[in-house]
């Protein structure tokens, strides 16, 4: 059976952060994800975890001044040492909500940078993380995002993120599968989770165009739950969607 998680990053917006998971429960949710929780105290939110029964399985890896314009960090030459010591953090958070897989983003390529400088950078960033979340105990994900949304980002196809994931050369680093961006990029999702599903280890859903609930736009959710329960996925499914109303009143597609 598929199991769902909320995204309280993009659910449950019209209250802060905390009181969101409150609301995931009452929602019917048993997990939530979330894009940063650094914003709390990571003992606050598991004691908030704890007393609605929730299990928080997976956030992101600290990625800049994302109200400056960060995306990310693991692809800049100059920001190495900003992006490592990001990963004891990253750590120490997973450890204390009890998070297994943290995602790492990538990051925008800057004006005039050589492709192979950033790739380089990206490799070195991502082994060296992935080293230290191995003595952790965690994996490490790398998620490729559409350049619509985020024009310059510098993963953004599946086969991409699973050539780097080879030259990293880590076991514990693994592929984050949105549905939302890779139906904008190159499409085909039923055949490409079919053909990577074993280098994946985290999806997550939202419908095109818009970026809100499924059932809303093109992708047929029905057949692709299917697709994943019939190829045996058992890990969570995040609901990283914008709602087009309350969350609440848009869960109806959820099977």
């Amino acid at each position: 059976m598929l199991r769902f998680a909320a995204n309280v990053s993009m659910l449950f917006t019209e209250v802060p952060f905390l009181d969101r998971l409150a609301l995931a429960a009452r929602a019917g949710f048993a997990a939530v994800e979330c894009q940063f929780p650094y914003e709390a105290p990571a003992a606050e939110i598991r004691a908030r975890l704890d007393d609605l029964d929730l299990r928080m399985v997976l956030h992101n890896l600290p990625a800049g001044d994302w109200s400056a314009g960060d995306r990310g960090l693991a692809c800049l030459p100059a920001r190495v040492d900003e992006f490592r010591a990001g990963v004891p953090r990253a750590i120490a958070y997973a450890h204390a909500l009890g998070v297994r897989q943290v995602n790492c983003l990538a990051g925008i390529a800057p004006a005039g940078a050589l492709h192979d400088d950033l790739r380089c950078t990206l490799v070195d960033n991502l082994r060296f993380a992935a080293r230290a979340f191995a003595a952790a105990g965690l994996k490490l994900l790398v998620e490729p995002v559409n350049t619509f949304d985020m024009p310059g980002f510098f993963l953004n196809r599946t086969p991409q993120a699973v050539a780097l994931l080879d030259d990293v050369g880590e076991p514990n680093v693994f592929v984050q599968y949105d549905a939302y961006h890779m139906q904008r990029m190159e499409g085909e999702l039923a055949a490409t989770l079919a053909r990577y599903l074993p280098r994946i280890a985290h999806v997550q859903v939202a419908d095109n165009p818009g970026r809100h609930e499924p059932g809303t736009g093109e992708i047929r959710f029905e057949f692709l739950f299917a697709e994943l329960e019939r190829l045996g996925y058992d890990g969570w499914i995040g609901c990283e969607y914008r709602p087009t109303g309350r969350t609440e009143a848009g869960l109806g597609w959820m099977p």
